[in-house]
């Protein structure tokens, strides 16, 4: 089967979060099955700069407000994955997120930027991109891709099947409906069934209209979209595709993420081997700054810094936590006045909290390894990988039980446990959950190894996740009577 993944970024040529780590892993998972796949992404200056042996396919010429575009294939760095790129230098190589400058502001164009890649991608699809190859399973995810199954749909004559992958409801790719004639899309779309969602463009909308099928990174996910709460006015329109909605958990690159032969740790370590655990919590604290406390709870953090991630509620319990004597690690970015907030907490907490913001792979790994705990207090979670990443290398989480932390994360208490959950986005309930784990270390050191030993020997690898995607295309591509235009996309009421 030819299927073609269609995304923004990928790990580790560009990477805001863990959709770049899903399309890396998944696509190599599915190849390793006997899929032929392939990737479609926009040129961007990391991408253009770390793909390999790129040659030119097709001249597309002056589109979507650039003057030059061409197609380029080529391999993803240490891999034999061929990679399209997308070469529009106006609209891609410029310094910054693939999504917006280094001020946090979007990209004033981004509705050509991808609108761009989804077309390209239906093309691909049609067979008149690349004569030697076409796909007939267009994957896209995210908005960024959606507009892909719009423009497959459009294309009457086209046997290729679209699925779309939703991994945060809460980023839809709003545009002006004024920029309509900017997407090349017949005007028939421009309707509550179709695009139009309050008096705005939405290409999440385009992905959940006309796919054939839709899926989310975790079924508790699935089931939360389709409520009020979780699906940020979309829910009727998941609702209206029934069970042509399903969630898939995400896996994790178990070679990436293994603790028996991690370089980047002080000291690799396995379930025969469990000693390796200490001594890269040592390490962590001494690299750190914070006291070479053996009895302090080690939590670690490594989040976007937003609202979503719950991390205002880590801040507010925080007097408490670093009172009892837990110890604080905290990566990552986002919103300034979170940022703000942890460095006035390391200033004020020195010895026991310590802030890093910004990304680093390296870093990341030697957290997670050197930790006890891994928090992940959040809003809402579609899958969540840091929580999988956690229980890899015996870091407990401490999650809320919310999208995929559910599906992933099971209570101390119950028989299956692995982490430590709680219910309530309050401080009061992180700071339980929190101080539960700490008393369960320092009391029970037998139950604690436990746990560890559960989450390590668990099998998260993206296999199972590559086999039931393939079927999801199979299934996709056996239903004769499903409507090129996507099938229970409903009308305006369940639409918007």
């Amino acid at each position: 089967m030819r299927v073609l993944h269609v995304a923004a970024e990928v790990f580790p040529l560009a990477k805001t979060g863990g959709l770049a780590d899903v399309v890396a892993a998944l696509p190599v998972a599915q190849a390793q099955q006997g899929a032929d796949v392939r990737l479609l992404l926009p040129g961007l200056p990391s991408v253009m700069d770390g793909v390999q042996h790129a040659r030119p396919v097709i001249d597309i010429g002056s589109c979507f407000g650039a003057l030059r575009v061409r197609l380029l294939l080529a391999r993803m760095p240490g891999s034999a994955l061929p990679v399209y790129v997308l070469d529009a230098p106006y609209l891609y190589r410029r310094s910054g997120s693939p999504y917006g400058n280094h001020a946090g502001e979007e990209w004033p164009d981004n509705l050509q930027r991808f609108a761009l890649l989804g077309w390209v991608a239906a093309h691909l699809a049609a067979d008149d991109a690349d004569l030697r190859w076409h796909a007939e399973v267009v994957h896209a995810h995210d908005w960024h891709a959606a507009l892909a199954c719009a423009h497959v749909a459009d294309h009457p004559a086209s046997e290729v099947r679209s699925v779309f992958t939703i991994h945060n409801m809460a980023f839809q790719g709003l545009f002006p409906l004024h920029d309509w004639p900017l997407l090349g899309l017949a005007s028939r779309h421009m309707s509550p069934a179709g695009l139009e969602f309050h008096g705005q463009l939405s290409f999440m909308k385009a992905g959940l209209q006309y796919a054939h099928r839709v899926t989310t990174v975790s079924p508790t996910y699935a089931r939360e979209i389709a409520t009020p709460e979780f699906g940020f006015g979309l829910d009727g329109a998941v609702r209206s595709r029934g069970a042509d909605v399903t969630g898939i958990l995400n896996g994790i690159d178990a070679e990436i993420w293994n603790p028996a032969t991690d370089a980047a740790i002080a000291e690799r370590y396995d379930l025969a081997r469990p000693q390796g655990k200490h001594a890269c919590r040592r390490a962590l604290q001494a690299e750190l700054g914070l006291a070479a406390d053996e009895r302090s709870l080690l939590l670690a953090v490594i989040s976007r810094l937003s609202a979503q991630k719950g991390l205002d509620l880590l801040l507010a319990a925080l007097p408490q936590l670093v009172a009892a004597g837990v110890q604080l690690v905290v990566q990552g970015g986002g919103d300034a006045s979170l940022e703000a907030a942890f460095r006035m907490a390391q200033e004020a907490h020195p010895g026991r909290v310590h802030v890093h913001i910004g990304y680093d792979e390296a870093r990341a790994h030697r957290t997670i390894a050197g930790a006890d705990a891994i928090a992940i207090p959040s809003r809402f979670e579609p899958c969540g990988l840091t929580q999988m990443y956690g229980l890899r290398y015996g870091t407990l989480p401490i999650a809320r039980r919310v999208g995929g932390l559910a599906d992933t994360v099971r209570d101390a208490a119950t028989t299956l446990g692995n982490g430590f959950v709680f219910d309530e986005a309050t401080p009061m309930a992180l700071a339980a959950a929190v101080l539960r784990a700490a008393r369960l270390r320092a009391q029970d050191p037998a139950a604690w190894q436990t746990l560890q030993q559960r989450g390590m020997a668990a099998d998260q690898a993206w296999a199972g996740a590559a086999r039931q995607y393939l079927q999801l295309y199979r299934d996709a591509a056996g239903r004769p009577g499903t409507s090129l235009t996507g099938g229970g996309a409903g009308g305006a009421g369940g639409a918007r």
